[in-house]
């Protein structure tokens, strides 16, 4: 079993950076792939960016070259950062893990996470 709580969420202005942290607690993290999900208001929940126990990461086309995912398994914590953010950025995000048996493999679909975080919102204004 694993719980997660995200941290890092705030209110900034467009073209500032934030770093959302994902800490897990229970379990060994080592062998987990994690994720992060966004929801903006009104809208379904989408990927964000997702990275292997082995540290491959894997990013939504709308972030890619802005934002990156990273892990320290020694911490037991994910991280997101967040660079050059803009209005259309602000959601409540979310982290995940699930168990994976190969080093490489990530994953980019909700369904195929079972551990979720709370969520931290993130708000970029114009």
């Amino acid at each position: 079993q694993v719980q997660l709580v995200e941290s890092g969420g705030g209110l900034v202005q467009a073209g500032a950076s934030l770093r959302l942290s994902c800490a897990a607690s229970g379990d060994t993290f080592s062998r987990y792939a994690g994720g992060w999900f966004r929801q903006a208001p009104g809208k379904e929940r989408e990927f964000v960016a997702a990275i292997s126990w082995g540290g491959s990461p894997y990013y939504a086309d709308s972030v890619k070259g802005r934002f990156a995912i990273s892990r320290d398994n020694a911490k037991k914590t994910v991280y997101l950062q967040m660079n050059s953010l803009k209005p259309e950025d602000t959601a409540v995000y979310y982290c995940a893990a699930v168990t994976t048996y190969s080093s490489g493999n990530y994953y980019s679909q909700e369904n195929q996470y079972n551990y979720w975080g709370q969520g931290t919102q993130v708000t970029v204004s114009s």
